[in-house]
């Protein structure tokens, strides 16, 4: 087995770990997310990222969940950002469990491919990355995200959000698996 395949079955087995959270979720509460305004989704993944570097900076957690967990929700959220940026946002639930997993394997799907194309040309680089670096590099992709929403999408050179969001995904599928 190549690194490059120990690296995509590593990441198929996180985005399945977070799949299952995710579908387990929707039994729980249903598409809830469906109501989320892009801003508040924004600010939904800044409050995940900026627990991680709180945690990473303090060296414990009083609330008793660790990073690997929080890595696993900006996984989740940043799949319900690029559904969200496909369907927009709704007043209820438009969606059925069953439509929201296929709407979530079609995304977890594009951050595969992406993130295959990106390692074939940056060589594993990530490997040799500490997990803050990614914690990092997210709270700057949201630093994007909400630079473009002020903007309201009238950027001039930037890359979507989508883009954004898929790097969010990928650094923090890394994070997972250095973190298992």
């Amino acid at each position: 087995m190549t690194q490059y395949d120990k690296t995509n079955q590593e990441f198929e087995d996180v985005m399945q770990e977070c799949r299952s959270l995710f579908s387990k979720k929707l039994h729980d509460y249903g598409a809830s997310w469906r109501m989320l305004r892009p801003s508040s989704l924004t600010d939904q993944l800044f409050i995940k990222a900026k627990r991680i570097r709180s945690l990473e900076i303090k060296g414990e957690s009083l609330v008793g969940e660790g990073i690997r967990p929080e890595f696993i929700a900006l996984i989740n959220y940043g799949i319900v950002g690029l559904i969200q940026l496909d369907k927009g946002f709704a007043d209820t639930i438009d969606v059925s469990p069953e439509e929201a997993l296929r709407y979530y394997d079609e995304h977890a799907k594009e951050a595969l491919e992406l993130m295959k194309r990106k390692n074939h040309d940056y060589d594993e680089a990530w490997r040799g990355m500490r997990v803050s670096s990614y914690t990092d590099f997210i709270l700057t992709k949201l630093q994007r995200i909400k630079e473009i929403e002020e903007l309201q999408g009238a950027t001039l050179v930037s890359e979507g959000i989508d883009s954004n969001y898929l790097d969010i995904i990928n650094y923090a599928v890394f994070g997972a698996i250095k973190l298992k």
